[in-house]
């Protein structure tokens, strides 16, 4: 078996950090194009957010069960074949000529897809230790936040210029290359295999669901993600039919709640000393003022600019949330570090979709009012959440001092 070498390690970080938003990409890239898709297949628009819906579950599914699997027969060769995988139904996607193929080939990607990503976040839990591993863990909302400003900025332009197709042929291209400097400066990087024995491994899950305020946490980022998959899902509909502007400013608009997004997760990083449930409670109240502010706004005025500058203001925020309480969750455990991450980024996926499908399609939204509304609501509930999660982490470290005491 080919173990990563130390010269490749530098390398070996980058191509991992350029992977781990690779979930997001493959769907943000032609969120400019759903219309389009409506159009070439004939279906309604509930009908094209279904490949995003159906993505994000199979590959939140997968997540949950893929860590274990790579602790215990590694995560390179895995890891690998799913590159692979991933590349050739990018390019068969662009050849579909029914949805229903479609369907079935992001189904495969997003099983793909929660390999790649749970290995590669797995991979820094190996290779890093103390205040280094905290400090990449602290980066990982941060580059996967590149996705939405760079897919669909590149997303809006291959759909004017060439058509949908051409998303999924430059992510295919993409990952091909990827793939390839992967076999030449990757490695594996599991040091201690796990026996794969069922009754081990259904202790490390237990533990894991019994933990609440993991589980309350995952619940939390849920809530914050959300807030970018539903605009993500509805704006292209609004932008371009309600404002009847083109598909780049749809990519634009996403490239810009990418940034809002990343910028919250920056401002969370240089705040990372800061008490993590004040800041956060703080934060979610300026939402909920956005979200209100969004709406009372909409009664006097109602443009494609107020539509895209409150979500903006919000998604950063969300941004913030989203950062701390990931970091957190991550950072939890340190043993089993497939489980945790296919734990925490499955989970997420699955109930993400959920939340927003579920949203998108049992609400109407058409306008920036209506958004701002639903917006407001998920808004409640995450601070309703997060309320609990204080709670829970609030036990948490006091049975930890406890335990400090006592050992002295």
């Amino acid at each position: 078996m080919k173990t990563l070498q130390e010269k490749n390690l530098r390398l070996s970080t980058i191509l991992s950090f350029a992977l781990i938003p690779l979930s997001a990409f493959a769907t943000d890239i032609y969120i400019p194009s759903l219309p389009a898709m409506v159009n070439h297949f004939h279906i309604d628009g509930a009908a094209a957010q279904l490949t995003i819906a159906l993505f994000m579950v199979s590959g939140g599914v997968s997540q949950l069960f893929v860590g274990s699997i790579l602790d215990s027969f590694g995560r390179y060769r895995m890891s690998l074949v799913s590159i692979l995988i991933f590349s050739l139904s990018s390019f068969a996607i662009g050849f579909a000529d029914k949805i229903e193929m479609v369907y079935f080939l992001r189904v495969v990607q997003g099983i793909a897809v929660s390999i790649i990503v749970v290995s590669k976040r797995a991979f820094f839990v190996d290779m890093y230790t103390g205040a280094k591993l905290k400090n990449y863990i602290s980066l990982f909302s941060i580059v996967w936040a590149a996705a939405p400003i760079l897919a669909p900025f590149i997303g809006g332009y291959l759909q004017v210029w060439f058509g949908w197709q051409s998303n999924f042929y430059f992510l295919g291209a993409l990952t091909l290359l990827i793939f390839v400097l992967e076999i030449i400066f990757s490695g594996e990087t599991v040091k201690n295999f796990t026996p794969f024995e069922f009754r081990s491994i259904g202790k490390a899950y237990a533990h894991i669901l019994k933990t609440k305020d993991f589980m309350i946490g995952l619940v939390v980022i849920t809530f914050s993600y959300s807030l970018v998959v539903i605009y993500g899902m509805v704006s292209p509909f609004i932008i371009e039919q309600v404002y009847h502007h083109t598909a780049v400013l749809t990519g634009y608009s996403a490239l810009l709640s990418g940034a809002a997004l990343m910028t919250g997760g920056i401002i969370s990083k240089s705040l990372i000393r800061k008490p993590l449930i004040k800041k956060v409670l703080i934060a979610i109240g300026i939402e909920a003022l956005l979200a209100v502010a969004m709406a009372m706004f909409s009664l006097y005025e109602e443009n494609v600019l107020t539509f895209i500058g409150f979500t903006l203001s919000i998604h950063l925020v969300a941004g913030f949330v989203f950062n701390n309480v990931f970091a957190y969750c991550l950072g939890r455990f340190t043993t089993n570090a497939g489980v945790v991450s296919g734990m925490t980024g499955g989970t997420l996926f699955a109930l993400t979709s959920a939340v927003s499908y579920g949203v998108v399609n049992t609400t109407s939204i058409r306008n920036q009012q209506e958004l701002a509304l639903v917006f407001l609501g998920i808004i409640l509930l995450l601070g309703l959440t997060f309320i609990l999660f204080a709670k829970a982490h609030n036990k948490f470290e006091f049975s930890v001092k406890n335990m400090e005491v006592n050992s002295i």
